[in-house]
């Protein structure tokens, strides 16, 4: 698993930022100067390996064992948008002391301000020049499957079942399985690695939906406003001070829900705002969409009707709603991590994955760990040794399974 580190660092190095308000599929044509470098590596490891017309990298490794079941890995290659992606420059810092790391003369990490530095103390820690994100989310799980595909195809004797694995575009933006081919994909389950401490099983996830909410107002010329004027951007205002104040995702953690103001533009005649909302909990997911549809209606019948205008729609679901049925795909999970020397452990997922959708179409699919830290920002991260334990785990799932037949 030499290469493991060599991989990662070229990946991120290619910008592949997908773009939210985007209406192409996907949603930037960048994300695929990636996938076309991973169908060319795989193609050289004499994986067959194709690139779909919606952006998706799907290969297979044929397996020896007929009666072992066919797993699926699956990582995406986006970035998110939410910091600057083009121009990574990462950096290795070794055996890491848990004092301070400087990404350059204005941004620093301290474990007093950022908890997850004291998980990797003593590892070798790849971090930013504090100018853009790292890409670990995903690259980490992008270059540990390969590494998985490397090893099993330079191990050709080792016992396996069918390994597929696919490479999404646009999961940051929710898009991820929008196109996904399951006729192509026919693994019997997967698993994304798409999460962050290695050693994670992550099984349950938000109930999600995205809000758009219109506010449409009567622009008059501020000295004759009075009686008349009704400023579109006091109404996007007005109606977020009236959702409930400890749903700010600033005071959640756990399993608690929040409602995240995610945009606010507009003038006076017209402004839109855009919120997405969580819960692990089906019935308090439902209680908050209710509050969106009830303010909205108060709004309405105080600024006139068509004040205020919502689109709201479901985005995913919790997969431990399926997955309580399949509990043999988290248990084999528990057992590679186990035979690679670490204690696994579950922790709700507070987001999303490729996987909850999945999951309900009929692939279960949890998400493992990969060794990335905070995520989607300049102080993201990612542990060298984490990393190669990730590639680890998901050897040892494919090797577990087939031993089992």
């Amino acid at each position: 698993m030499q290469n493991l580190i060599e991989r990662f660092i070229r990946y991120v190095k290619i910008d592949t930022q997908s773009d939210y308000h985007a209406t192409a599929f996907p949603s930037t044509a960048k994300q695929q100067d990636l996938s076309r470098l991973l169908v060319k590596e795989l193609q050289a490891m004499g994986i067959d390996a194709v690139l779909d017309r919606y952006g998706y990298v799907y290969a297979k490794i044929k397996g020896n064992v007929k009666e072992a079941p066919a797993i699926g890995l699956i990582a995406h290659v986006d970035t998110s948008p939410d910091a600057p992606g083009a121009d990574v420059n990462p950096r290795i810092i070794k055996h890491y002391d848990g004092g301070t790391i400087h990404l350059n003369d204005r941004l620093s990490m301290h474990p007093d301000q950022y908890p997850s530095l004291a998980r990797v103390i003593g590892d070798d820690l790849i971090v930013t020049d504090g100018n853009t994100l790292l890409g670990a989310d995903d690259k980490c799980g992008v270059a540990e499957i390969m590494e998985v595909a490397a090893y099993f195809q330079a191990h050709p004797d080792v016992p396996h079942g069918d390994i597929h694995i696919c490479f999404t575009p646009d999961e940051e933006i929710g898009k991820g399985t929008l196109h996904f081919d399951f006729e192509t994909f026919k693994a019997d389950f997967a698993y994304t690695a798409d999460g962050s401490e290695v050693g994670g099983i992550e099984y349950e996830n938000f109930n999600a939906a995205s809000a758009t909410l219109t506010f449409t107002g009567k622009s008059i010329h501020p000295g004759t406003a009075k009686n008349k004027l009704v400023n579109a951007l006091h109404l996007a205002m007005a109606f977020h001070d009236q959702l409930p104040v400890f749903l700010n995702p600033a005071y959640t953690e756990g399993y608690e829900g929040f409602n995240h103001l995610t945009s606010l533009t507009g003038e006076v005649e017209k402004a839109t705002s855009r919120y997405i909302i969580r819960n692990h909990d089906r019935a308090l997911f439902k209680k908050q969409k209710d509050e969106f549809l009830a303010i909205v209606a108060y709004m309405n019948a105080r600024y006139g009707d068509g004040a205020v205008t919502l689109e709201l729609k479901d985005s995913y679901y919790n997969m431990a709603e399926v997955l309580k049925d399949h509990m043999h795909v988290i248990e084999l999970a528990r057992s590679a991590i186990e035979r690679a020397g670490l204690k696994p452990f579950a922790e709700p997922i507070r987001g999303g994955t490729d996987g909850a959708r999945l999951t309900y179409d009929g692939l279960p699919c949890p998400n493992l760990g990969t060794g990335g830290y905070q995520y989607h920002g300049r102080m993201e991260f990612a542990s060298i040794q984490q990393m190669h334990k990730a590639v680890e785990i998901m050897i040892n799932l494919v090797k577990i399974a087939a031993e089992r037949v």
